[in-house]
């Protein structure tokens, strides 16, 4: 019988090798283990723009897969496509959260920061994460879909690129992100869905605007189109009229290096991310409901200056307040 895995509460650990091999052994097999990893990262990065579906199915774990790096995200999926939500176990531990009996970590790449000729760096660690399906706690829910016109709502509301409609935008286009003026002009009267889709992929396209006169719509495009089906994939929005087969295409089915690849994804992760907080942030900020005034006129009972010369018990309890608390003492930190 093997107690560790009741001691251990289920993380896995490896045998201390630094102990076992020299300095440089230990070196070489870090190296070795590193090489193996990232020639696993761009194998699956070439693998993923194989085909439409091939494509689809990987933009369909990017929709379900909390925030990660790119080389990552191409890790996680290659090991497990129903990955949800990874930490590493020291992150699961800070939040009180212990590993079901058994659970085996996933290849993870974890940042780190070292100290070299008395400068802190950041590097980064191969290490194992494990997914929320591993942990001992009540698993979240899927959300229910929101209605299109909720989303609509919540997208255009307070976005950082204007929108603006457009009365006479060119045939066959719907929407298109005018970086000169930082706004995205979008045709009316189209159906709810599209109007969705399109603005998702010019907000994507302004994503990767970084104003420095380098942008070019010919080479976000395809970015912005594969991040405009991940937010409707995230969202439960119809995606029956993408067609994803002419972005594999474009990058040669997986034939380019996988450094382009990798770039590629990063663009389409970073636009996503940066809508859907913008659109969660808006879904979970309830509108402003009207209620009592708690500064209102008197209506003909007192003149102004009565009134600012009145008694007031509570506003003396105010003032004395404020200065006995003057400014607060800055307790030292734990």
């Amino acid at each position: 019988m093997d107690l560790s895995q009741y001691l251990q509460n289920g993380e896995e650990t490896q045998a201390d090798v630094s102990q076992q091999l020299s300095k440089e052994e230990y070196a070489a097999l870090k190296k070795q283990q590193r090489e193996e990893v990232w020639a696993e990262v761009d194998s699956k990065a070439q693998e993923v723009f194989q085909d439409g579906d091939s494509l689809k199915n990987f933009l369909n774990f990017i929709a379900q897969c909390k925030p990660q790096k790119a080389a990552n995200l191409l890790l996680l999926y290659g090991q497990n496509p129903e990955i949800r939500q990874v930490k590493t176990f020291d992150g699961w531990k800070k939040e009180h959260k212990t590993l079901r009996t058994g659970a085996h970590g996933y290849t993870f790449i974890a940042d780190q920061n070292y100290e070299k000729d008395g400068e802190i760096r950041q590097g980064y660690v191969i290490c194992k994460a494990y997914d929320i399906s591993q942990i001992r706690t009540k698993q979240p829910e899927l959300p229910e879909p929101k209605p299109i016109q909720v989303l609509l709502g919540a997208l255009l509301k307070n976005t950082e690129t204007k929108v603006s409609i457009a009365d006479k935008l060119p045939e066959n286009v719907q929407a298109q992100y005018i970086p000169g003026q930082r706004t995205i002009f979008v045709r009316n009267g189209m159906s709810e869905e599209v109007t969705f889709h399109a603005i998702n992929r010019e907000l994507a396209c302004a994503a990767m605007d970084s104003h420095d006169g380098t942008y070019s719509r010919v080479s976000v495009s395809p970015q912005a189109y594969c991040a405009a089906y991940v937010m409707a994939q995230k969202y439960g929005v119809d995606t029956s009229g993408f067609q994803l087969g002419k972005i594999c295409e474009l990058q040669e089915n997986g034939n380019r290096e996988p450094q382009e690849l990798r770039a590629f994804i990063g663009n389409v992760k970073n636009a996503v991310y940066r809508i859907s907080r913008h659109i969660d942030r808006n879904l979970g900020q309830p509108e402003q409901e009207f209620t009592a005034d708690a500064f209102a006129v008197s209506e003909g009972v007192k003149g102004e200056s009565q009134q600012m010369n009145a008694p007031n018990p509570e506003g003396q309890a105010e003032k004395v307040q404020k200065q006995k608390g003057g400014k607060a003492k800055k307790q030292p930190e734990r």
